[in-house]
């Protein structure tokens, strides 16, 4: 199966405000885009279980004109607090990278 970071045109994360981060995952192909959707595998439970957040905190939207999902989730920590790992959210995306998409 692959994974969504070898056929995603882009996979991204950036902060919603200091207290959350959204991520997008975008194609360049409709079609590539549909079949990838008709699977169903990119969800809000899914990302969810990925960053372990319960599935009602995830505001998901899949964005059909645009090719595009985005989802908005609590960040763990807010951006600059003590603790914080990554100020800008630039670095969230990673989880997503691996999602396998049954093609």
């Amino acid at each position: 199966m692959p994974k969504l970071k070898d056929i995603a045109k882009a996979c991204k994360s950036k902060n919603a405000g200091p207290f959350a981060v959204t991520l997008d995952i975008m194609f360049d192909d409709v079609a590539l885009f549909e079949r990838v959707r008709s699977t169903g595998v990119i969800s809000a439970s899914l990302i969810a279980k990925l960053y372990g957040v319960q599935e009602s905190d995830v505001l998901f939207t899949e964005y059909p004109p645009a090719m595009a999902w985005k989802a908005t989730l609590p960040r763990p920590v807010a951006s600059g607090a003590v603790g914080d790992v990554d100020v800008y959210g630039a670095q969230q995306h990673a989880p997503l990278l691996d999602i396998e998409i049954p093609l």
